[in-house]
């Protein structure tokens, strides 16, 4: 398939959900609008994909929760999409019993606490420091698609001095250490810090607090909910809205060059050029660069693991007093206590696979079995892994993806009344329901350099400059005037929010 037309108003590379927001809302907008996609479907790595032969689980592969996509998006593009508020917001094993958070559930929350830490001190710094970060998620979501304010403008929308100095000027660690006491509780609050993300609690970049940040204000309420019939449905819900409004979506179309005199640009891949008056690139600023044939920053590097699981049935745990059903259905924290991520970054640090990798792993079927055949009593099981770097796996890819996969899932099973592997579903080949991604496995599939599943590290939702431009007043700006990013590498980029692409298409309709 060729383009129409040999020049458009906006050229958008790469057809992942936040270029098809862009290309949504600039073909709505009357503008002509091309997106080019290098792989034989749009979605990116918000996709969803019968992974098993012979099972019928539309697995949402790399991408998997919903946090960060303002209802504003949804409304204004007509999407038919929507997503499941899960009960359980997590699950904590420890030896025998566990820590368990029920948003529905106070009483029993603060009866988790107290069971695991022997008072409710804990539960009440808790409360008390969410309900911070709910306040902080009220002010600050809303301005993620606004231009960006400046520092001292967004300090005035937080409006909270302490809040200010314990996630914007103190690393995270800091404030963790002081605020609660247990070592698991601890735990579970630095994970968020730490998704994507390698670092520790300390680091004086704060890389930790801006990750954290990004968990934490999603829809104003923090809440990380369930795509109803999986990732998929949201890019195909977005895919249909830009070809509804006018936009051309070509697939199977690798774009191998930028080039642009500030004023049109082309853009060059096998089969031809085509020229437009704005470029909105959709993947990393590290590809930007090499499109456009200029030095960049270094290439950024990933640094979690993800394993995709269909299972006959939910194992049983070794806590007697849980419901595996509820588990489950949040996110099931494994070897994530404060200490035991300390470790495991020293670890992987020094260049080893940690030797218990923390992971995090939730059941979608639990909240939404649509993804299923009709009656099918199967489960899905989601694992992301923490501090698992590219690095770790250059040497030998596959020896140190089955090395991480084995340790990561040795953990699980030491907190199962059984072993997982007896629970597994079998293809139709007869072989376990089992895949691992690694960072280097989703640079050669989505295109992630290095697997940085945010293109780069998170930046603050402020502007550190003049921003003297409309592209950087919006936070999609790049060296090339009519060159923007539309992807999770611009300014408030990250996770599956269609911000981005909202942004670059404010800009590009903001220039006469």
């Amino acid at each position: 398939m060729q383009p129409t037309r040999s020049y458009y108003d906006v050229v958008v590379v790469g057809g992942g959900h936040n270029g098809l927001v862009a290309a949504a809302y600039l073909a709505r907008a009357g503008r002509s609008v091309l997106v080019l996609e290098r792989q034989d479907h749009t979605g990116g790595a918000a996709v969803s994909e019968r992974v098993f032969a012979g099972v019928d689980a539309r697995v949402s592969r790399y991408s998997y929760l919903v946090s960060l996509l303002p209802r504003q998006i949804v409304d204004e593009l007509g999407l038919r999409f929507a997503t499941r508020r899960r009960r359980i917001s997590s699950y904590t094993p420890v030896g025998d019993g566990g820590l368990l958070v029920d948003t529905a559930s106070a009483a029993r929350t603060r009866e988790s606490f107290t069971r695991l830490t022997g008072s409710d001190r804990d539960f009440r710094a808790w409360q008390r420091f969410y309900g911070a970060t709910d306040r902080l998620a009220q002010r600050v979501f809303p301005t993620l698609t606004q231009p960006l304010p400046s520092r001292s403008e967004f300090k005035r929308v937080v409006d909270d001095g302490a809040v200010w100095e314990a996630l914007f000027e103190r690393p995270l660690g800091e404030t963790v250490e002081s605020t609660f006491a247990d070592d698991t509780v601890r735990g579970v609050v630095l994970t968020d810090a730490l998704i994507g993300t390698f670092t520790h609690a300390h680091d004086p970049t704060l890389r930790q607090n801006r990750c954290f940040l990004y968990h934490v204000i999603g829809g104003g309420t923090g809440d990380w909910d369930v795509p109803i019939g999986g990732m998929g449905a949201l890019t195909d819900a977005l895919a249909d809205a830009a070809r509804a409004a006018g936009a051309e979506l070509i697939t199977g179309c690798a774009v191998t060059e930028v080039e642009s005199d500030d004023v049109t640009a082309e853009v060059r891949y096998r089969d031809g050029v085509v020229g437009g008056r704005h470029v909105l690139v959709n993947a990393a600023p590290y590809e930007l660069t090499q499109l456009l044939g200029v030095p960049g920053e270094p290439k950024p590097e990933g640094s979690q693991l993800k394993v995709n699981m269909v299972l006959r049935r939910l194992p049983r745990l070794r806590d007697p007093s849980t419901d595996p059903r509820e588990a489950f259905a949040g996110t099931f924290h494994i070897a994530e206590s404060y200490s035991q991520l300390e470790q495991a970054y020293r670890e992987a640090d020094s260049g080893r696979i940690p030797s218990a990798p923390p992971s995090e792993i939730y059941c979608h079927t639990l909240t939404d079995p649509s993804i299923l055949a009709p009656s099918s009593d199967l489960h899905t099981l989601t694992l992301f892994g923490l501090h698992t770097p590219a690095r770790l796996f250059e040497t030998d890819p596959e020896a140190a993806k089955t090395m991480a996969v084995e340790a990561a899932l040795a953990q699980l099973d030491a907190v199962l009344g059984e072993p997982l592997a007896d629970c597994l579903a079998l293809d139709e080949h007869g072989v376990p329901c089992i895949e691992a991604k690694s960072p280097l496995d989703l640079e050669r599939t989505v295109g992630l350099p290095g697997g940085h599943i945010f293109h780069r590290d998170l930046a603050f939702p402020y502007r550190t400059d003049a921003a003297d431009t409309i592209a950087a007043r919006w936070g999609v700006a790049t060296d090339v005037p009519n060159v923007f990013l539309c992807g999770a590498g611009a300014v408030r980029g990250g996770g599956v929010s269609g911000i981005p692409g909202h942004n670059a298409a404010m800009a590009v309709l903001e220039q006469r």
